[in-house]
C-alpha cells in the first residue's frame, strides 16, 4: 500500500511540473503586439513602436559595427522592442539604412512578423 501511495504522489508531482513547463513556454511566446505604442486609436492596421534596428545573430545586443557585418554576412535584420523582445521583419530592405539605431516604426505585427510601412530615428 505504501508503494503504491509513492508511486501516486511521484506520478502526481511528475504531471504538475510538465504542467507548470508547459504554462511557462506559453508565456514567453505571447504576441509581440502587445508592446505596441497604439498610435491609431486602437486600429490594428497601423501601430507606432519604439525600439532598435539589430539582426538575428546580435538580437537584442544592439552594436552598429557587429549589425552591419553581420548583415553584409547575409544574416537576416529584426526589430528589438523597448522591452527586448527580438521582432522578425517581413520587408528586410526597410530596416537597412537604420542598423544599430534606436528608431520609431510604423507598422502591423501579424503571425509574430512585423510589416514596416514606415521607418525614422528615434528623436
Amino acid at each position: 500500500m505504501k508503494a503504491w501511495i509513492s508511486t501516486m504522489v511521484l506520478a502526481s508531482l511528475l504531471f504538475a511540473l510538465a504542467a507548470a513547463a508547459t504554462d511557462d513556454n506559453k508565456k514567453t511566446t505571447k504576441p509581440a503586439t502587445a508592446t505596441a505604442d497604439k498610435t491609431s486609436g486602437g486600429n490594428a492596421a497601423s501601430n507606432s513602436f519604439n525600439g532598435w534596428v539589430s539582426d538575428e545573430k546580435c538580437g537584442a545586443k544592439i552594436d552598429a559595427e557587429c549589425n552591419k557585418s553581420c548583415y553584409d554576412r547575409g544574416v537576416k535584420l529584426v526589430f528589438v522592442n523597448t522591452d527586448k523582445e527580438v521582432i522578425p521583419v517581413a520587408n528586410q530592405d526597410a530596416l537597412k539604412d537604420f542598423l544599430g539605431q534606436k528608431v520609431t516604426v510604423q507598422g502591423k505585427i501579424q503571425n509574430g512578423t512585423l510589416t514596416v510601412a514606415s521607418i525614422k530615428p528615434a528623436k
